[in-house]
C-alpha cells in the first residue's frame, strides 16, 4: 500500500483503532510484568521474614534510608501489599483478555472489509 490516504475512511478509522488497541495491550502486558516482579520480591521478603526470630531487628526501605520496624508490622504490610497486587493482577488479566478479544474482532472485521474492497 502506498499510503493510508488511499484507503476508505472506515478502513482508516479501523486501522487507527487497531493500532490504539495494540498499544493498550502492550501497556497492559508491561504493567503485568512489573506487577509480577514486585509480587515475587514481596513473596521472597515474606519468606525471608519467616526465618527471622520475632525479637530480631527488621529494617524496611523508605526511599534512600532504612527504618527499623517491628517484624509483625512489616509482615502485615507485605501481606497487605501482596493482597493488593493479587487483586490488581486479576484486574489486569481481565483487561488484557478484553483487549485481546476486541483486537481479534477488529482484525477479523478489517480483513473482511479488505476482502470486500479487493
Amino acid at each position: 500500500m502506498s499510503g493510508m490516504n488511499q484507503l476508505p475512511p472506515n478502513i482508516q478509522e479501523k486501522l487507527n483503532r487497531l493500532q490504539q488497541l495494540q498499544n493498550t495491550l502492550q501497556q497492559l502486558v508491561l504493567q503485568k510484568q512489573r506487577l509480577d516482579l514486585e509480587r515475587g520480591e514481596s513473596e521472597r521478603a515474606l519468606k525471608l521474614l519467616d526465618e527471622v526470630a520475632s525479637e530480631k531487628k527488621v529494617y524496611k526501605s523508605a526511599g534512600a534510608i532504612l527504618v527499623e520496624k517491628d517484624k509483625a508490622d512489616v509482615e502485615k504490610e507485605l501481606k497487605e501489599r501482596l493482597d493488593f497486587l493479587e487483586m490488581r493482577a486479576k484486574v489486569l488479566t481481565k483487561q488484557e483478555g478484553n483487549a485481546r478479544e476486541r483486537l481479534t474482532g477488529l482484525q477479523e472485521s478489517l480483513q473482511q472489509d479488505l476482502k470486500l474492497g479487493a
